[in-house]
């Protein structure tokens, strides 16, 4: 599976940025997908995750409710919702596909795009 991430951005606080992640091949509906993202001198961390079906969500403390991941399998394309933005959320986002779709390791997952930068101004 190949990933491709787009729809990163400048911004200024408050508003929202929908990103999108197209995979090519053909088992991407077997991949739970998630979203990670790595600010300057940090490490990477996970942000939301989505099983394969897209019957199941999972949303670390850092969404504080503001972010919905979805997925649509006959696109074969993944998505992050991400609404108030705030500064702090500036920081590269990756899409990345494996087996389990709330794991903080980026060492579980197989697949990962190239990131889009997202970059929220005050």
């Amino acid at each position: 599976v190949q990933l491709q991430a787009s729809g990163g951005g400048l911004v200024q606080a408050g508003e929202s940025l929908r990103l999108s992640c197209v995979a090519s091949g053909r088992t991407f509906s077997s991949y739970a997908m998630v979203w990670f993202r790595q600010a300057p001198g940090k490490e990477r961390e996970l942000v939301a995750g989505i099983n394969w079906s897209g019957r199941s969500t999972y949303y670390t403390e850092i969404t504080k409710g503001r972010f919905t991941i979805s997925r649509d399998n006959a696109k074969k394309t993944a998505y992050l919702q991400m609404n108030s933005l705030q500064p702090e959320d500036t920081a590269i986002y990756y899409c990345a596909a494996g087996l389990d779709y709330r794991s903080t390791s980026s060492r579980e997952y197989r697949y990962w795009g190239q990131g889009t930068q997202v970059t929220v101004s005050s």
